[in-house]
């Protein structure tokens, strides 16, 4: 490893002008679910692309059939360098309730958080534009000091991770030749806590899915009709409440197909972090874990997949009351996947589940949202000890491998399309507030971000 405190220290001296690129950045709404702001998302892709351009990097703008990619490529110290493609996003999720905002969620600012740490306010600062800039700032000070990089970079910066990424899979198959490289690096996780690293060696899948019950030609008199006519709610309750036994495990026939048992020395590993932790509902109000039993919460969330009714709708909702048999009711589900798990077969056994729950003179609409593999970067691959080891430069605390809850569709898509791993590793703790009022990003998140993956490029690419 070569002697990185010039770097550093240039790092550090540019951290007023990093901030002045972020801001700029944040100040696009970049909302990728609203076509109202499509414009903004291309204008916030061409922003990214012309920063790139202005550091080195052939950069430019693709049009996809959704929002648009930005790809940028440098040339290593040598033709044949490591090659790694960074990932990031430069959309976010929509702002509502704006009323919960205590600052305009696209003028960001510097502020003091609940712990009196200084904070970065603003939609998109921890999910993923300062993120994505802690890689690219650390490019920029390396290349200042060094003349170059110490290895070939690629970026690609998706425009529709927020959005299921409906546009990366036909991208990345036309693309294929050009984008392939060693490794697929992406900076859109978090810490284990506040002084703790975390490395996070895998992602689950995701397959979303919106099913519509049509019943009656019309909303119907609950006393003309109820108790005799198809209630399209009544027949969504019972699909939903068949999803799970009494254990907790999901009931689709082959949905554990492809799940393995987590490594027993991997389990002990969690179990002494889960106790080292305090609990994890306790900050969203809750204090009994549901799932699978005689699990611990971290395998839950890292190496078990999942079922989840994330919203349904139908009926008279509004103040007051209506007694009304609604025409048709709708739910969104989401199944988040681990190991080998088959998103497909996954969406064809909810499917064939869902028409077996739906009365002969009623019917079914289905809607897709996504369906994306999980990805698991082996625990003892070498890239995930060097980064490990270039991390104790920064922190007191060793790092951290872990799995993750979430999924980044696009990941997957590296690992199928391309048949690259992914080193995951993000500077986000648990209080940014990402997706909710009040998105906000730690500062020294900002600081030590850029420094650490200074640290980390010169470690992976020697």
């Amino acid at each position: 490893m070569s002697d990185l405190a010039p770097v550093l220290a240039r790092a550090d001296a540019n951290i007023d002008s990093s901030l002045a690129t972020l801001f700029d950045l944040v100040r696009v709404p970049s909302i990728s679910t609203d076509p109202a702001h499509a414009a903004d998302c291309r204008r916030a892709a061409q922003l990214l692309a012309d920063y790139l351009g202005s550091i080195g990097f052939d950069a430019s703008v693709r049009d996809t059939t959704g929002h648009p990619m930005v790809v940028a490529h440098h040339e290593g110290p040598s033709p044949d360098s490591p090659h790694f493609l960074f990932y990031g996003h430069y959309d976010v999720q929509p702002v509502d309730p704006l009323h919960l905002w205590t600052t305009p969620p696209f003028e960001p600012s510097i502020g003091t958080g609940a712990k009196g740490q200084k904070i970065i306010r603003g939609r998109g600062t921890c999910d993923d534009k300062a993120q994505l800039l802690t890689f690219v700032e650390a490019l920029r000070a390396y290349k200042e000091v060094r003349g170059n990089l110490p290895a070939r970079i690629s970026i690609i910066f998706e425009g529709e991770e927020e959005c299921g990424s409906p546009s990366a899979r036909p991208f990345l198959e036309a693309n294929k030749d050009e984008l392939k490289a060693d490794y697929v690096l992406v900076c859109d996780t978090g810490m284990w806590d506040d002084d703790t690293p975390s490395i996070c060696a895998g992602l689950r899948g995701l397959v979303g899915e919106e099913i519509t019950i049509h019943a009656a030609n019309q909303d119907l008199h609950s006393g003309g009709y109820g108790g005799i006519a198809a209630n399209p709610l009544h027949i969504i309750g019972r699909i939903v409440a068949g999803l799970h036994d009494d254990e907790g495990r999901v009931t689709l026939p082959g949905f554990y197909e492809g799940v393995e048992e987590t490594q027993a020395e991997l389990q002990a590993v969690w179990d002494a972090l889960e106790r080292s932790k305090p609990h994890v509902l306790d900050r969203v109000g809750l204090s009994i874990p549901v799932g699978e039993k005689n699990r611990s919460m971290l395998e839950l969330n890292w190496a078990r997949p999942t079922a989840e009714v994330n919203g349904i709708s139908g009926g008279y909702a509004g103040e007051g009351f209506k007694t009304v048999i609604p025409a048709e009711a709708t739910a969104k589900v989401s199944f988040r996947l681990v190991h080998k798990q088959d998103p497909l077969k996954i969406r064809e056994s909810f499917r064939a589940y869902v028409r077996s729950k739906v009365p002969a003179d009623c019917r079914v609409e289905f809607g897709e949202h996504g369906a994306a593999p999980a990805v698991q970067m082996p625990f003892d691959a070498p890239i995930l000890d060097k980064a490990k080891q270039a991390l104790l430069g920064e922190w007191s605390n060793p790092a951290i491998v872990t799995g993750g809850g979430g999924s980044i569709p696009i990941v997957g898509d590296f690992r199928t399309i391309l048949g690259m791993d992914a080193l995951l590793v993000g500077w986000g703790t648990a209080d940014d507030r990402g997706h909710s009022p009040n998105e906000k990003y730690n500062l020294s998140s900002f600081e030590k971000g850029i420094r650490c993956w200074v640290r980390i490029l010169d470690a992976i690419s020697a």
